[in-house]
Formats: C-alpha cells, sequence, structure tokens
C-alpha cells in the first residue's frame, strides 16, 4: 500500500529525463513508482494535483536559517513552506564556536532538511543586520583553521562543506587569505567550499583561478563590479576557465549580489547558473530575493526554459552538496517533491541595484511532499 499519491500532475524530473503527466506515489519515506494509473491502488492519501507541476523536492542552496542564534538567521520551516523547499542548505552562518547550538537549536528541531556549511570564521555570521554590519574574515585572529577542522570532523554526518566571505565587505583587508585558509581546511576534511565575493580587493581573477573543482561561487551574477560579464556583452575567461575545471557558479541573489544587467549578459552568452538559491535572510526576505520560488521566476522572466531553472534547484543542487538521495524522484529515494503551478499575469521584479524588469509568470507553491508524507497545502 502506498502512503501517500500524487495524482495527475505534470512530473518535471530533469535528472531522470522525465517530462509527462503521471502519478507519483510514496511509501516508508521514500519514492515508491512513477506511472500511469497509481491512485487506483490502494493509498492511504490521494492528493489530486491535475494542472500543476510535481518536481523533486526544491532545494536552496544558500540559505541562512540559524534563527534565533545568529542576527541573519530567518525561521525555517516557515521559509521552507513560504519557498516550496524541502532541503534548505545555510551557507556558513555558524562557525566553529557555535554549530553545536546551530545542530541542537534548530537543525535538531526543524522539520524541513537543513544542512550547513561551516563558515571559516570562529563565530560564524555574528553581526549582519540593517543597524550593525561587521564582516566576520575582517579580523584574522577570528580565523583559524584547526578549529574549523576539527568541528568538520565532530558534525561530518552534517556539514556539507566550508563556507568564507571575502570582499570588501566581508573581509576588509585581509585579502585572500580567509579563501587560502578555508581552502586549507576543506582539503583536510575533503569538502568543497562554498566562496562569497563582493566588491574589491580581492579582485574576481584572483579568486576564480584558486576556486577547485566542485567548489561553489555564489553571487556568480553580481553587479559591477568583480562581475562575471564583459562591458559590452561575453564572459571573462577566467570564469569560463572555472567552468571548465568543474567550480559551481550558484546565483545567491540575497540584498546586494544579483545584477539584471549582468544576468541578461550571462543568458545572453550561453551562460546558465548551475544552481539558482535566494540567500534568504533577515534583509533579503523583505525584498529584493524574497524566497526561492520569486528568484526562480525572475530567470522565467529572463526566458531561461522551466526544465532548467528546476535542474537548477533539483539535482543540481544536491550535487553541489555531494548528496545522491534526493534532488530527484527515482525510486528509492528520499520522498521529497514539490507541487507548483505557474501563475500567468503582469509581475514586476527587482534587482538589488533598484532596476525593474517585467514578467508574465510567477512560480507558486501548492504543496510539499516531505518524507513522503504530505507536509504543506502551499499558496492559496
Amino acid at each position: 500500500m502506498f502512503d501517500l499519491v500524487l495524482k495527475g500532475g505534470r512530473v518535471l524530473d530533469p535528472a531522470q529525463k522525465f517530462d509527462s503527466v503521471a502519478d507519483v506515489a510514496f511509501a516508508g519515506g521514500k519514492v515508491a513508482a512513477i506511472g500511469k494509473g497509481l491512485a487506483a491502488k490502494k493509498a492511504k492519501d490521494v492528493r489530486d494535483v491535475t494542472g500543476k507541476i510535481v518536481t523533486p523536492g526544491l532545494i536552496d542552496l544558500h540559505t541562512h536559517v540559524y534563527w534565533g542564534g545568529t542576527s541573519v538567521g530567518v525561521e525555517p520551516d516557515a521559509y521552507a513552506k513560504q519557498s516550496g523547499c524541502t532541503t534548505l542548505i545555510d551557507a556558513g552562518t555558524a562557525g566553529p564556536a557555535n554549530m553545536m547550538g546551530f545542530r541542537k537549536h534548530v537543525i535538531e528541531r526543524a522539520e524541513c532538511r537543513i544542512l550547513p556549511y561551516l563558515n571559516i570564521s570562529f563565530p560564524g555570521i555574528f553581526a549582519f543586520s540593517a543597524a550593525v554590519m561587521v564582516g566576520e574574515c575582517a579580523d584574522l585572529r577570528l580565523l583559524d583553521p584547526r578549529e574549523c577542522v576539527r568541528v568538520g570532523r565532530e558534525h561530518a554526518d552534517l556539514i556539507v562543506g566550508i563556507k568564507v566571505r571575502i570582499g570588501r565587505g566581508a573581509g576588509g583587508e585581509t585579502g585572500m587569505a580567509p579563501l587560502d585558509m578555508a581552502i586549507q581546511a576543506a582539503e583536510e576534511l575533503g569538502l568543497p567550499v562554498m566562496a562569497h565575493l563582493d566588491h574589491p580587493p580581492p579582485h574576481r581573477p584572483d579568486v576564480m583561478a584558486r576556486m577547485r573543482g566542485g567548489d561553489v561561487i555564489t553571487h556568480c551574477f553580481r553587479p559591477f563590479p568583480n562581475n562575471p560579464s564583459k562591458p559590452g556583452g561575453g564572459v571573462h575567461a577566467d570564469v569560463t576557465a572555472a567552468r571548465k575545471r568543474g567550480v559551481i557558479f550558484d546565483i545567491g541573489h540575497g540584498k546586494g549580489s544579483f545584477g539584471y544587467e549582468t544576468a541578461k549578459a550571462m543568458l545572453k552568452s550561453g551562460f546558465l547558473p548551475d544552481v539558482i538559491s535566494s540567500d534568504v535572510h533577515v534583509l533579503s526576505i523583505k525584498g529584493p530575493a524574497y524566497d526561492l520560488l520569486h528568484t526562480m521566476s525572475k530567470f522565467l522572466a529572463m526566458g531561461m526554459p522551466l526544465a532548467e531553472i528546476v535542474r537548477a534547484n533539483t539535482i543540481n543542487a544536491a550535487l553541489a552538496v555531494r548528496k545522491s538521495d534526493r534532488g530527484t524522484l527515482k525510486t528509492g529515494l528520499l520522498g521529497d517533491a514539490t507541487v507548483m503551478e505557474v501563475k500567468k499575469g503582469k509581475f514586476e521584479f527587482e534587482d538589488v541595484l533598484g532596476e525593474r524588469f517585467k514578467g508574465t509568470e510567477h512560480l507558486a507553491c501548492r504543496g510539499i511532499v516531505l518524507g513522503g508524507r504530505w507536509w504543506h497545502g502551499g499558496e492559496r
């Protein structure tokens, strides 16, 4: 007997190259089957999702959900329901000093799945608000790769990589030193790095040269300066070389890291992001990022195919954190799914510089399946 069947939706699973109207069945917390007529078999719960889109559970690769323990974090379950997500990747909110608190007080209590990057800075992102803003990498005394490795080993079942924020805002005058320390710690742990880059210094070409295959560069479509696009069009050579090495390019929209002109230039050049993420935190959740679905909708407005957008937020995001148990509706994997609708209308979007652009479609959550059960009914 199935525990749950989603009946009659358009099932879109890029990892399996599956795009067809079908039923999806769940049992024992796993995906049990995809096919026609599954709802006619015995099932405890049948949900008619005709006219909706069923995808693997969405993954937001860049969030800040150490809620209550840091000034930057938002409440994870409320955000997951708002954004249609089943897995939230926390992008280094906690460091070695407070990873245990993040684990015990937030991760283990949340219903949605949370996987953290560990910040190379000992206190993590400790001073981030509209009133107080201090980069955690601005003082090298706060960075200790040995402590990072120790805590990384203690929480090896959870931690998916090492996070570092560099640039004038996050690192002050420390330049490349935080990135070098993060790479050292990551190599010792056998993990990838996620690197944030804001205003120079350091400069984008120097950062790109250090990134390894499997590492993530977030804020990849940021506006000038340190943007990846050339004046007048095209992509800088250091960016294309990094992609050839296997560096993963993640949007990480946030409050200051997504430029419409940059995105247009990159998409026109055929350079699609590997992953689309919100960089949701206490400031960006109020706009212009809002949540993952709103960020994904911006790419619909810019002409990126829906299947590629879904790919970016399912299998590509799962591969970025080296998780083979999610990101697809393959039988036997985690029973996580998102039910969406493409709303038609007139929508206005905004980048981090205040530039506005229009679209005719917006993604809306209509339901979430988490661990094989109907978790949330979605927007009404």
